[in-house]
């Protein structure tokens, strides 16, 4: 029996329903033979569906080796974080601002302003970011449109334009235009959201799930 299975793309000319099809018969082979599979891919959804251990790498030099999981949750730099995921984890240029005993992330060109909750707050402060530019990361699913969570979230919420609606059955992609950003940003939500293009609605950020880069050197500086 061998050892070491090396695969270098197998799926890559399968059309969708197939691919989906091998990645299943690949894994339960895994299960099976409990024999190391080192397997090549430019898809995340193949690394983070087949993966126990993944190498991350860019440009020949490894980024990050972790779970799919942790990967996911706590991305050690900004590639990772945009790589690991889709549709990506949404990007914001922000400076870190305090006032009194509340810290702030004024996000770059618009007018709003996310209170950081105390102990990442505390984090950045200690490692000298104040007035400093960072990078905010924020995944799809942790922009909120429900009113319940909107009103318990009064430091995290920004206003924003329906840019594109797309269904997906048991999710909603939502592609918000927010007043003096250069990009949109993308919210995944309910399906049964009331949200259409040419609205304006109000959406909420689980701060519990954000993420701060460094601007310069893009490593994460807190999650």
């Amino acid at each position: 029996n061998p050892k070491v299975f090396l695969m270098d793309e197998p799926l890559s000319n399968l059309d969708a329903k197939l691919r989906v099809q091998m990645r299943i018969e690949i894994s339960k082979l895994h299960q099976r033979l409990e024999t190391t599979i080192i397997y090549v891919t430019h898809d995340q959804t193949e690394a983070m569906t087949l993966g126990t251990r993944i190498v991350v790498m860019k440009d020949g030099v490894v980024q990050q080796v972790d779970t799919p999981q942790n990967l996911y949750d706590r991305p050690e730099n900004l590639f990772v974080a945009g790589f690991m995921g889709s549709p990506q984890m949404n990007f914001l240029e922000a400076t870190v601002m305090k006032e009194g005993a509340d810290v702030y992330l004024a996000l770059t060109g618009t007018s709003s302003r996310i209170l950081i909750p105390e102990a990442r707050a505390r984090v950045l402060l200690e490692k000298g970011y104040e007035n400093k530019s960072v990078v905010f990361g924020i995944r799809p699913e942790d922009l909120k449109d429900e009113e319940m969570f909107i009103n318990n979230s009064t430091g995290s919420v920004v206003e924003a334009t329906v840019k594109v609606y797309e269904l997906l059955g048991a999710e909603v992609f939502l592609y918000l235009g927010v007043d003096g950003l250069d990009h949109e940003i993308t919210a995944r939500v309910n399906p049964r959201t009331t949200a259409r293009p040419g609205d304006r609605i109000r959406i909420a950020f689980d701060l519990s799930k954000m993420h701060v880069f460094d601007k310069d050197t893009e490593r994460v500086i807190v999650h």
